[in-house]
């Protein structure tokens, strides 16, 4: 990697961090000002729907735009928010959007824990050049974050099925808080893993779910 290019890639990191939170806020006014106007909770969430969509897509289009490709994690997240924001928009039910949370993190949290026991570490390929670690290390990553996405997971299942619309909205937001801090959390890690001869860029928190 070019100096260059060890300088650019934490740029577009954290332009993709910017394009995600203001993803989620965007989505978030938009519930808030749909029930400002006196609808139910439901009906806000289908209707701020319709800006999760719009901004799902843009978060595909500028993460391609950045980094000239659709890499596996962004496109992972945005695919699952463009489809369960459309099957949403079709069957005008908020559930759906909201046990998307639990289908996109279950569904990584039993990739990465299933693929341990086979020395396979799916992770590695999410995450593409964004860090360059021993193979001792990718099994730890791996193991951290399946149980974080299976955390994710089960908290969602409990906060939709049992509290209001509006807690679910807000705890989106914590999600995303909780993205970053857990990402930053490993970066110690990171760093003292660091295959010596690459001079990689270390990433910015990130998050399966980009706040959408």
């Amino acid at each position: 990697m070019t100096e260059v290019e060890a300088t650019a890639a934490p740029n577009r990191q954290w332009i993709r961090q910017a394009v995600d939170f203001g993803a989620l806020v965007a989505f978030g006014a938009a519930y808030i000002v749909h029930r400002a106007r006196g609808l139910e909770g439901g009906e806000a969430l289908v209707q701020a729907t319709w800006v999760l969509v719009a901004a799902s897509a843009i978060a595909l289009i500028v993460g391609y735009l950045v980094e000239r490709r659709l890499a596996p994690l962004p496109l992972l997240a945005g695919g699952f928010a463009l489809i369960f924001g459309v099957l949403t928009l079709f069957f005008h039910d908020p559930s759906v959007l909201k046990i998307k949370l639990s289908i996109q993190n279950g569904l990584l949290a039993a990739i990465l824990l299933g693929s341990l026991p086979l020395k396979k570490y799916p992770f590695k390929y999410l995450l593409g050049d964004s860090i360059r670690v021993t193979d001792a290390a990718w099994r730890t990553l791996t193991l951290r974050y399946g149980l974080y996405f299976a955390a994710i997971a089960i908290t969602n299942e409990i906060v939709w099925r049992n509290y209001s619309d509006d807690t679910w909205v807000a705890f989106r937001g914590i999600i995303w808080i909780a993205a970053c801090v857990f990402g930053l959390a490993q970066v110690p890690f990171i760093l003292k893993n660091l295959i010596k001869d690459e001079a990689p860029a270390v990433p910015g928190p990130t998050s399966p779910d980009p706040g959408l």
